[in-house]
């Protein structure tokens, strides 16, 4: 007999995919009679734009192609999770009380965090979207703006964290809990404000798509053996959406996952990272998102003070299509270390 441990976390997964494959014509049909793709190319706003990208750029595909399909991934979540808790509650005493993972405890905080930043991250498209009516933000709204309120957010949940959950340390593998006080708070928002940053990965077809994937799987995992079982079942619900827009978005792809998919992905999963007590692992089972951010941050550093790039263009991905890679050698390539680092990550957090 499977335990119920194991029919909570993985069957949900699957019929949140289930789910997710259902309604995407719906959404497509939407997406593309309300050209929900940007109102402006890149090129456009940007006359500086260097040659290299403007070499790896397809401008037909940025202001032909929705870029909302992240509504997908936390739609279908919603779903599943609002579903199974309204069954369990209508038919008590029968299988979806077991499937029931919606806790105060473990699972209400980061669903909060996908669901808000999925809404605000539609705002955030639709501003580029919708370029004539809002003309002072033919780029969405600026990188000031958006930190500043990641930063509030991420100081909002420390607090919660802090003193509601009585986190004060961070588990070092190897070594155990570091007592850190009130560090824990701006340690917090670092990592939120971190994460969010790498959302920038979302620049080739299926890529974000299977990294974030691997990424919530690997957590699922972690929280399983720390018997977070409501966490590890929101994770997989969370991948199996991933996995249902990724099925659309695998190149050439029908849509991409804007603001709306990566805004909410990054927040959940560096919420879930600290709900797991496993946040360091993030640097493993992150590394490219690590990566992705990393080289964004050196490019600007090093054209700010020094006057020279390191990379031909950042991040990272963009720079290995300047080498004449193509896209999906890039996407490939990335998969498989996400996966690589997940194991490595999960083996750790069971050994560490």
């Amino acid at each position: 007999m499977i335990p119920s441990s194991i029919l909570k976390v993985f069957l949900p997964s699957v019929v949140s995919f289930v789910v997710g494959i259902l309604i995407t014509p719906l959404f497509t049909k939407y997406f593309y009679k309300y050209k929900l793709w940007k109102g402006s190319s890149r090129l456009d706003n940007d006359v500086a734009m260097s040659d290299a990208f403007k070499n790896i750029h397809d401008e037909k595909t940025e202001t032909g192609t929705p870029r909302v399909g992240g509504i997908i991934i936390w739609f279908s979540v919603v779903i599943v999770i609002l579903a199974i808790f309204v069954f369990s509650k209508i038919i008590g005493g029968t299988t979806f009380d077991k499937l029931d993972f919606l806790s105060r405890g473990q699972t209400l905080l980061p669903l909060a965090a996908l669901v808000f930043g999925g809404l605000f991250g539609l705002f955030e498209d639709f501003l580029e979207i919708f370029t004539d009516r809002f003309t002072m933000f033919r780029q969405g709204l600026s990188s000031k703006y958006l930190v500043l309120l990641v930063v509030l957010i991420g100081l909002i949940a420390s607090f919660w964290f802090y003193f509601k959950l009585g986190m004060h340390t961070v588990h070092i593998p190897f070594i155990g809990d570091i007592g850190i006080g009130w560090g824990f708070i701006p340690f917090f928002v670092l990592v939120v404000l971190g994460t969010f940053s790498s959302r920038v990965i979302d620049g080739i077809d299926g890529l974000a798509g299977g990294v974030m994937a691997v990424a919530f799987t690997a957590y699922g995992f972690i929280a399983y053996t720390k018997d977070l079982i409501d966490i590890a079942a929101l994770c997989m619900v969370i991948a199996g959406g991933i996995l249902a827009f990724l099925w659309f978005n695998i190149p050439p792809a029908r849509f991409y996952m804007g603001e709306t998919g990566m805004l909410g992905l990054t927040l959940t999963l560096a919420f879930v990272a600290f709900l797991t007590n496993s946040v360091i692992l993030l640097l493993v089972i992150g590394v490219l998102l690590v990566a992705t951010s990393f080289s964004s941050a050196v490019q600007i550093a090093s054209k700010k003070y020094f006057g020279r790039k390191i990379f031909r263009i950042a991040p990272l991905h963009h720079h290995f299509q300047a080498l004449g890679w193509s896209r999906e050698k890039i996407t490939m390539r990335y998969w498989i270390i996400a996966i690589m680092a997940a194991v490595v990550g999960v083996i750790i957090s069971m050994v560490g």
